[in-house]
């Protein structure tokens, strides 16, 4: 089977060793994903903003790999702080209300810089 890697462009993906995205058949996984938090619609102490970026921007590779997120079959979402919950929840819910994807909600002690609250890994299968 033909595997495609999707590179986001990020420098950690060459001094790491790895890409956004692998589709291999019809699976899709998708790297840990963290909000590009700015200061200003997504703010370091905002779990929900930070939660809508993630959601925002896989989509968009999924796009890139003509698939959506219907094609979702689970999340995995790390948090830094899980009384975050209820925010990360309701972000969450606007992608995949319908959808339902079977998922887990985890805490940490740490994510790879502190102005990150979140992170989601992702599944999908293309029908």
């Amino acid at each position: 089977m033909k595997r495609e890697n999707i590179l986001s462009g990020s420098a950690w993906e060459e001094k790491m060793g790895y890409c956004r995205a692998v589709k291999i058949g019809n699976i899709i996984e998708v790297s840990g994903t963290v909000a590009i938090v700015d200061n200003d619609t997504v703010k370091a102490d905002d779990a929900y903003a930070q939660t809508l970026n993630i959601l925002e921007r896989v989509s968009t590779v999924l796009q890139d790999l003509n698939a959506s997120m219907d094609d979702v079959i689970r999340t995995r979402i790390f948090t830094t702080n899980i009384d975050c919950f209820e925010a990360v929840a309701r972000a969450h819910a606007t992608f995949f209300k319908d959808i339902k994807p079977t998922t887990g909600f985890y805490e940490v002690s740490k994510l790879v810089a502190p102005e990150y609250l979140v992170e989601i890994e992702f599944t999908a299968v293309l029908a």
